[in-house]
């Protein structure tokens, strides 16, 4: 591992004088030469400098999925462990709260928070009464009041539709599952669903039979909707599924019913959970990259409590096809 005393040596100079220059310290006394010198000998050997992150406690994370989101689609267990993960590193005390321990036990003198999951506006209003710092993780209930880092699932779902059309499909189906509304509770149009039904509609490909949408995102509904799609006496050369969890009971029932994959129906669908790659034939999705989702959303956390951020951020990270057998 490259040191401060290597590079010194390369450049001549102390290594104190070495470590304020990096250190970006505007007291010391050398030349614009040597401090040049300096940077490059740390490029050159690979020097990189240690990150000491200030201590920031009292931070809660919300972890408030419902217990079978958790079993069916292990995206939100992904991103809880990975913020866990990072939040060690970044010396950021996290203490975690899941929906069963209700509201009443966050306690009142938060920092921040990130949540992950749903909350109903009720809860978000508590929750904006006890702290004003927070981040949310895969939704945005209200971006006027709380930061918030997204997958671009309205760029993922058009990238599909326009992969399809590329390769020359012109019925292209849809299996999604619902939003809520957080005013209402009640179901209202998942933003999957709403690209998918723009993006076919650019092409005239909109087929109403074609879109089957479930009770929540489960491989058992999964299962059920690929009957239901293939029953008819038609169904789409190709479908795009809203998450893996879902595709993968679609696979299962397309595989029963003797259909070829991906001869007579392709599959793409979102999330690249472990198992994508190991069912058959092998799930073609588009994969979402946690670290990077955890990362920014700690960021932005730091950015408010230390930096006394006011504006809220919504940030959308995009994702990388990976493909697969099923297409």
């Amino acid at each position: 591992m490259a040191t401060i005393k290597e590079i010194a040596e390369i450049v001549g100079v102390s290594s104190a004088a070495v470590s304020r220059v990096l250190n970006y310290d505007e007291g010391i006394s050398v030349s614009p030469e040597t401090r040049a010198a300096i940077f490059a000998a740390a490029e050159q050997i690979g020097y990189k400098k240690r990150v000491i992150y200030p201590k920031i406690d009292h931070v809660a994370l919300l972890y408030f999925t419902e217990e079978e989101d958790e079993l069916e689609d292990i995206f939100y267990h992904n991103i809880r462990d990975e913020l866990v993960r990072q939040a060690q590193m970044m010396n950021i005390q996290l203490d975690i709260y899941t929906r069963d321990d209700g509201m009443d036990v966050i306690p009142g003198d938060l920092n921040a928070f990130v949540a992950i999951g749903w909350l109903d506006r009720q809860e978000i209003n508590r929750l904006y009464s006890i702290c004003e710092r927070g981040v949310f993780i895969g939704t945005s209930p209200d971006e006027k009041l709380f930061d918030a880092v997204r997958p671009n699932m309205d760029s993922f779902v058009t990238q599909i539709v326009d992969y399809f059309v590329e390769k020359g499909h012109k019925s292209i189906g849809f299996i999604g599952g619902p939003d809520r509304n957080i005013d209402t509770r009640e179901p209202s149009m998942d933003i999957r669903e709403w690209s998918f039904r723009q993006s076919v509609q650019y092409y005239k490909y909109l087929r109403e039979d074609f879109i089957l949408i479930s009770d929540k995102f489960t491989v058992q509904e999964g299962y059920r909707l690929g009957k239901k799609l293939v029953g008819g006496k038609e169904f789409p050369t190709a479908l795009c599924v809203a998450s893996d969890t879902l595709a993968v009971g679609v696979l299962q029932a397309l595989n029963e019913e003797g259909i070829q994959i991906p001869e007579q129906i392709a599959v793409f669908s979102i999330n690249d959970v472990n198992i994508a790659r190991y069912v058959s034939p092998p799930l073609t999705t588009i994969h979402i990259d946690i670290p990077s989702i955890c990362e920014t959303a700690l960021e932005l956390l730091r950015n408010r409590v230390l930096n006394g951020g006011k504006i809220t951020k919504s940030v959308f990270v995009n994702g990388i096809p990976v493909y697969r057998k099923s297409c």
